[in-house]
């Protein structure tokens, strides 16, 4: 019976001490210019997979590899498709709230909202 306790208590203290070590690495992003600062890691992650689908693209598309590195570098604004991006967002934004109604009340699926596959539907450069 006591060995239950002390591997329950070790257990509990094990999960705490995973829970806290997975918080410790996540880094809020950093140089967002259209999106909210605030805008949480989950929100972020969909609305760039929404990009991806969109345009039929990879991450790469946009973000930089990092320096001496293989890894991207989601600040950096060193690839000019990024503030195409940023400008695409912006004029997305713009349509939708001077053109269509949208309520926080409404669910999302009933809105006639424009997003980037409105145009691009997978081609990430549709005929004009």
């Amino acid at each position: 019976m006591p060995y239950k306790k002390i591997t329950a208590v070790f257990s509990a203290v094990l999960l705490v001490i995973c829970a806290g070590a997975s918080f410790s690495f996540y880094t809020p992003p950093h140089n967002l210019k259209v999106l909210p600062q605030d805008i949480t890691h989950e929100r972020l992650d969909s609305i760039m997979e929404s990009f991806n689908k969109a345009l039929g693209v990879k991450c790469d598309f946009c973000h930089a590899k990092g320096k001496n590195t293989e890894r991207l570098d989601f600040a950096s604004d060193e690839n000019p498709a990024k503030e195409v991006a940023r400008n695409m967002l912006r004029m997305t934004i713009d349509i939708n709230k001077n053109y269509f109604r949208t309520d926080s009340v409404i669910h999302p699926a009933y809105l006639n909202t424009v997003t980037c596959n409105t145009c691009h539907k997978g081609d990430a450069y549709p005929e004009r």
